[in-house]
């Protein structure tokens, strides 16, 4: 993981990320991009008159609360390189990180409970949905970020394996465990024992041309996919939560609708995306 990408707001969370941003950079000798998005509108960015002043004005007023900002002890001896954009464009986080080579998102958010949802409309959501690489959303300061046991919320499904291997690889890297936890639902989508083992066994096959890793999996009965993903990674004392993700698409099969947004809200652990 040679370089991690970080947009900051300056708000608590996003020192959230950074802190985590910066154990994983110490862990695996990377290079952080802090990146700012100043909101300028259209009118100060096309203006006449004054307003070319403005806009020198307060982009030395970011760039100079940014290099604040970054004067922290977490960070000595990492190189870190600061970005300033123009817009809160969410989308175009993707885009430097292609056009810097950035292997990982780490994102803070706050999360909500109640009526809200947690992706819906956020920074966190835009970021999620046009990402290419793995998006690891922070909510809590964490003392201590090692992933040692991981949850890789699974269906099983062949567009998934991509992601699967994906993740495997990072934590492989890390010295992780990583279980593949699937969820039985007692409606519709209900599968028999030898249905699910069916599965199992042809995902395996495509994935790693083995079955020594049928172990790994995690068998869950639940009433929702959520409670399934968030007990399995409780009784396995997981570190982190895994989901893979369609993008703008949407949630791959059992995610449909909000079940990625839920695990994501309500998960106290930290929760990474694989775009599939």
């Amino acid at each position: 993981m040679k370089k991690i990408i970080v947009p900051i707001d300056f708000s608590e969370y996003s020192e959230y990320a950074l802190k985590v941003a910066a154990k994983l950079a110490k862990q695996n000798n990377s290079e952080l991009l802090a990146l700012h998005m100043l909101e300028m509108s259209d009118i100060m960015l096309t203006g006449a008159g004054e307003e070319p002043q403005k806009i020198i004005y307060f982009l030395k007023l970011a760039e100079q609360r940014f290099d604040e900002f970054l004067k922290k002890d977490y960070l000595n001896g990492i190189k870190i390189t600061p970005i300033v954009k123009h817009f809160k464009v969410f989308s175009e986080v993707n885009e430097i990180a292609k056009e810097h080579g950035a292997e990982l998102i780490v994102m803070g958010s706050h999360g909500v409970s109640g009526a809200k949802e947690f992706f819906v409309g956020s920074n966190t959501e835009r970021v999620v949905r046009n990402a290419e690489i793995p998006v690891l959303v922070v909510k809590n300061d964490i003392a201590k970020v090692k992933f040692e046991i991981v949850v890789f919320a699974c269906d099983f499904e062949e567009d998934t394996i991509e992601a699967y291997l994906k993740a495997s690889k990072m934590f492989d890297s890390m010295n992780s465990k990583m279980y593949l936890v699937n969820v039985n639902l007692p409606n519709d989508r209900f599968k028999s024992s030898d249905e699910i083992e069916k599965e199992v066994v042809s995902f395996f096959t495509k994935a790693e041309r083995s079955l020594d890793k049928m172990s790994d999996v995690k068998y869950v009965s639940d009433y929702t996919v959520e409670d399934g993903i968030l007990n399995a990674a409780n009784k396995c004392g997981a570190d982190l939560i895994v989901v893979p993700t369609h993008g703008r698409k949407g949630l791959a099969h059992f995610f449909q609708g909000s079940v990625g947004e839920d695990v994501a809200n309500h998960a106290t652990l930290p929760v990474m995306t694989y775009k599939i």
